[in-house]
């Protein structure tokens, strides 16, 4: 008898692996678990444990969870596994018909970190609420000296307000006066 790997009826598993989107020294990374990449030079030394905690989003299982901006308690460990130099890369200017040329090399200095693991915990929800309580019955205390110095306030710029338009009228009759009619002028 021969035996047959995988699942029932020729269907295969998918193997969904958990994925994060990182930001690290200034740049964002898709990683998973097992992963290796390059960043910016890490001032960590080789083989010390190292904690990301600027994720940004994290997919487990079909369920994503967005940060606003990062998600909170959410860390993605890695490992330095080497430091290193890119590729060079040759940076060359030139002014034509003036004779001038000048020739640069630039090797940028990177990390390879592999992902040991990613941590995602939800953000907790009832903490915000309670926030809100609090935020409310102080405003509720903190209303009412408010409104008696409001009623104070409000009689002075009352009387104010009524002053104010008898001069608005009396500008208005001072502006409305004719305008001088010009002479015709002689044709010579």
């Amino acid at each position: 008898m021969i035996k047959r790997s995988g699942t029932p009826h020729g269907k295969t598993k998918k193997n969904k692996k958990m994925y994060a989107i990182v930001e690290i020294a200034g740049q964002q990374f898709k990683v998973e678990t097992g992963k290796k990449i390059f960043v910016h030079r890490l001032e960590a030394e080789e083989g010390k444990k190292v904690d990301f905690d600027q994720v940004l989003l994290i997919e487990e299982d079909g369920k994503i969870t967005v940060g606003e901006p990062t998600i909170k308690d959410a860390v993605v460990e890695g490992m330095v596994l080497d430091h290193m130099r890119g590729d060079k890369v040759i940076v060359f200017k030139k002014k034509r018909k003036k004779g001038y040329r000048i020739k640069n090399g630039h090797r940028q200095n990177f990390t390879q970190v592999e992902i040991v693991s990613i941590n995602g915990k939800g953000p907790v929800k009832k903490a915000a609420p309670a926030k809100e309580v609090a935020a409310v019955t102080e405003a509720t205390v903190s209303e009412e000296p408010v409104k008696a110095k409001k009623a104070a306030a409000k009689k002075p710029a009352e009387t104010k307000a009524k002053a104010a338009p008898k001069k608005a009228d009396e500008k208005k009759s001072a502006e409305k006066k004719p305008a001088a009619k010009k002479a015709p002028r002689a044709k010579e």
